[in-house]
């Protein structure tokens, strides 16, 4: 009889290392397969937009067609009259600096891409916006960051709502001037 033991033994023995072999393959089979699918994805969180999509005076791409602003023959985009004023007004507005060459590109004639979050990324050409998403996707400077928090989609304060306060109750923006420059 003891022999059966020891046959048994071993058959739970094999059994318990197939489970925890098993067990151990998916564990790493797992993250591999993850890290395949985001390598396979690695510029979805910048994708090319049209530029009538943008509001080029905060850098946002919107989900309706902006305001069409021609300025000295060339066509810009503006979310709002007072958004169309500044970038007549500015010509520093109307440009951006490709992130990966360090150029100054035109608003009007710059490839555009929008991340995950809608800010905008102005490059010199295609090349340069799939080289940018190729790499990770950066994180948001302070400034991108105004007008997210606590703020309606256009970056204006909320009704009623001061620096700090959350509203209960999202509330259509009111623009003033006041509250239209702190988006930009």
């Amino acid at each position: 009889m003891p022999r059966m033991t020891i046959k048994l033994k071993t058959t739970k023995e094999k059994m318990m290392k197939t489970l925890i072999l098993t067990i151990l393959m998916a564990f790493f089979a797992v993250p591999a397969m993850a890290a395949g699918e985001s390598h396979k994805h690695a510029d979805s969180w910048l994708k090319p937009v049209d530029a009538k999509m943008v509001c080029m005076m905060n850098d946002r791409v919107f989900d309706k067609e902006q305001m069409a602003i021609e300025i000295e023959g060339k066509t810009y985009y503006g979310c709002c009259p007072m958004c169309k004023e500044m970038l007549g007004k500015d010509p520093s507005k109307r440009a951006a600096t490709d992130p990966v060459s360090g150029n100054t590109v035109d608003k009007a004639t710059a490839v555009i891409g929008a991340d995950t979050h809608g800010m905008t990324y102005y490059f010199e050409n295609e090349e340069n916006l799939h080289k940018f998403a190729s790499g990770p996707m950066p994180e948001m400077k302070h400034d991108h960051m105004k007008g997210m928090d606590m703020k309606g989609d256009t970056g204006h304060m909320m009704e009623g709502q001061d620096k700090g306060s959350e509203a209960a109750v999202p509330v259509e923006p009111q623009a003033t001037p006041e509250s239209h420059e702190s988006h930009h």
